[in-house]
């Protein structure tokens, strides 16, 4: 069996990071699947899904590894959010996770998070594909 759910968030854009993890155990939470993944995917080419510790030192490391890969002050050929998409490309639209007796099995200190790199406010949309029996 497949389900999907989609989730919509207001971002603000320049690396926020959001932590998502409720919402989508919410999502799977209402579905009968208790064996199998959940599949996560962000819409767009300026944002990405990771796990990490949602802790606000590890966020404000995590934005300063962002700055120092890929500067947003760079001069880059594409318009003026290139390194959006570049750092979008680099940490990936998907994630895929193993649901174990209907519930994802994320480690304790592991959160899903949205990252929002683009340089304004915009409306995200997360897929979310449960798959199993």
């Amino acid at each position: 069996m497949v389900v999907t759910k989609r989730i919509g968030f207001q971002t603000r854009g320049k690396g926020e990071v959001t932590d998502i993890t409720r919402e989508v155990e919410a999502e799977v939470g209402k579905t009968s699947i208790t064996s199998g993944v959940v599949v996560t995917f962000i819409v767009g080419s300026t944002a990405a899904l990771a796990t990490v510790e949602n802790e606000s030192g590890l966020i404000s490391d995590f934005k300063d590894l962002w700055e120092k890969l890929i500067p947003s002050a760079e001069s880059y050929r594409h318009y003026n959010n290139a390194h959006s998409h570049l750092r979008s490309s680099l940490l990936g639209a998907s994630l895929t996770i193993p649901l174990v007796d209907g519930r994802m099995a994320l480690g304790t200190w592991q959160q899903i998070v949205l990252v929002d790199f683009d340089t304004r406010p915009r409306s995200r949309e997360v897929i979310v594909q449960v798959m199993g029996e």
